[in-house]
């Protein structure tokens, strides 16, 4: 066992140690899961055979107990607990998730039950203070001198609400411009705490953007094209997946032509050659550009003008547009060089 979880390991017996009655330890310990699973009010209580009210009463009792004990330093293993917390949430922008602060204390990802003993002692320790999971926020722990758990919940809701505003994703730079925090970092730490909230190369979003959180094969392709934002072939795009940060990218070339050709937002301007609609490319055949392109023109073009036109928005031949131009039914020759639709 490493220092750290040596120290922690101590940390918590010595406040248990305060804890006198057994029933009362077995409560505090079902309760926080600190030998397993964490267990409802009503489990607890019908293992003990008394109400569920009963046992929010002992716990209730037990916290206030250990927190004026860890006020008055009555706790002596508790001191080194809290200054290997405080040093790690310093490091990591003065609060964190659970489950990340966790991992970094014990240098691995960290298990269940080495979670819930960090959050059992800062849910106590006057230098730390917890933020308890819900529908909008994880699990997680701050340093009590930077804001109680309304302040940090105040702060989350902030930045989910600045970055609603914008209405697209967010770097860390354009947030800090927006909010009032000594370092991005900050930011970063207090975003992590939300469950409304995603990140992914290195901009943030609300967690049901796909630029953020590409949850099918579809926006994992809108993301690689959005972030490269230039065409690519299918099998690049492919290639860019399997090499992304993306949870699940093992996806085969073929699933990835499918997905381009039945979303609208992918725009074929070549051979295998994709682009986004977004951009301004329209879907269509060489000759329906072109009949857009005459279309918008108040005069016959030129083969020159209609060939540059065409290779802004389409990557093919030179020959291929001018086949195309071949066609009399759609394109009538005024002179030896200009065109206009028939």
């Amino acid at each position: 066992m490493d220092q750290n979880a040596e120290i922690l390991k101590k940390a918590i017996q010595g406040s248990l140690k305060i804890v006198e009655q057994d029933r009362e330890k077995e409560i505090i310990s079902r309760r926080f899961g600190l030998k397993g699973s964490k267990e409802t009010l009503e489990q607890i209580g019908e293992t003990l055979s008394i109400t569920r009210e009963r046992v929010r009463q002992l716990e209730k009792a037990i916290l206030i107990r250990l927190q004026i004990s860890a006020e008055e330093n009555k706790i002596p293993e508790l001191i080194a607990a809290e200054k290997i917390l405080v040093r790690n949430l310093t490091e990591m922008g003065r609060v964190a998730r659970l489950d990340e602060l966790a991992s970094k204390i014990y240098g691995k990802t960290a298990t269940p039950s080495e979670q819930n003993g960090i959050y059992f002692i800062a849910t106590f320790a006057k230098n730390l203070t917890v933020i308890e999971e819900n529908d909008r926020y994880f699990n997680g722990v701050g340093i009590a001198e930077y804001g109680d758990a309304i302040a940090i919940r105040g702060k989350v809701d902030k930045i989910v609400s600045t970055i609603s505003a914008n209405k697209q994703p967010m770097t860390l730079d354009e947030l800090d411009n927006k909010l009032d925090y000594e370092h991005p970092d900050h930011i970063k730490a207090v975003a992590s705490i939300s469950k409304l909230l995603a990140t992914l190369n290195g901009v943030w979003g609300l967690a049901k953007w796909p630029a953020v959180n590409p949850k099918n094969i579809r926006d994992k392709i809108f993301v690689i094209l959005e972030t490269k934002h230039e065409p690519m072939h299918f099998s690049d795009i492919a290639e860019e997946i399997k090499n992304s940060n993306f949870k699940r990218k093992n996806v085969t070339v073929q699933a990835i032509h499918n997905e381009l050709i039945k979303d609208p937002r992918f725009i074929l301007i070549g051979r295998g050659i994709y682009a986004l609609s977004t951009w301004g490319y329209k879907k269509g055949t060489i000759s329906d550009i072109i009949v857009s392109i005459l279309e918008k023109s108040d005069k016959p073009l030129s083969k020159e003008e209609i060939v540059k036109q065409v290779l802004k928005v389409r990557k093919v031949k030179e020959t291929t547009i001018l086949l195309n131009l071949q066609n009399k039914k759609l394109f009538k020759k005024v002179d030896k060089n200009s065109y206009e639709k028939a």
